[in-house]
């Protein structure tokens, strides 16, 4: 189980790289956990320094987990893990990967919500459900302005698709991939907890232009 330490160990350091609060640094000398939402993710960045930025910040947390779902789980230390399947591996290094992000070491523990990571780790184990996924973040985020709403709602159609193409188009669909997006989907609308109180009360910051900024 020595290779899965690796595994789950590496996922989680790359996982854990602060880039939205280094292109804040780098950028405009600017701590990102203090301007806007206080975030340190992707669209706090669109937010205080401009959609080039913000997309910038979104992909790279995207590739961490990206990589780490499809290069870092295929880790072989002495004979690697035989025992575990690949889908097994795969999970394990996505889910350190938006571990680190949410919860990076770099960073005193306080990371992003974990969104892009997320979305990198399920094009590298789901990529149908994910295209899914992203379609359906869009065309919420196109109708409303709000990247939170958009993101809960593309995280629970994710474990829906899953279970349409089980049980409706009879396709095989592990069932631990339903079981680990279901979690995910918890775990994504768990970090936009203070978002759904502002989406209640109707304070939710909207997206109002690709320059940055909102309404």
């Amino acid at each position: 189980m020595a290779t899965l330490a690796i595994i789950a160990i590496l996922a989680y350091l790359l996982g854990s790289f602060p880039t939205a609060i280094l292109v804040g640094k780098w950028s405009r000398g600017i701590d990102i956990r203090q301007h806007g939402s206080g975030n340190a993710g992707g669209t706090n960045v669109f937010r205080v320094l401009g959609w080039k930025l913000g997309v910038f910040v979104m992909l790279v947390d995207m590739l961490k987990g990206l990589v780490a779902t499809v290069f870092l789980s295929q880790i072989s230390l002495g004979g690697g893990t035989p025992e575990l399947s690949d889908t097994i591996l795969k999970i394990v290094a996505g889910t350190f990967a938006i571990i680190g992000h949410i919860w990076t070491v770099f960073a005193g523990f306080k990371g992003g919500k974990g969104v892009g990571t997320a979305a990198g780790f399920l094009f590298g184990l789901i990529p149908l459900a994910a295209t899914v996924g992203l379609i359906v973040f869009f065309t919420v985020f196109l109708l409303t302005r709000y990247v939170s709403l958009g993101s809960m709602i593309a995280a629970i159609s994710i474990p829906s698709t899953l279970l349409f193409q089980r049980f409706f188009l009879a396709e095989s669909v592990d069932p631990i991939l339903i079981s680990i997006t279901v979690l995910l989907a918890a775990l994504i609308i768990f970090t936009h907890r203070s978002n759904i109180s502002r989406l209640i009360k109707g304070t939710e910051n909207r997206i109002s232009n690709l320059k940055g900024g909102s309404q």
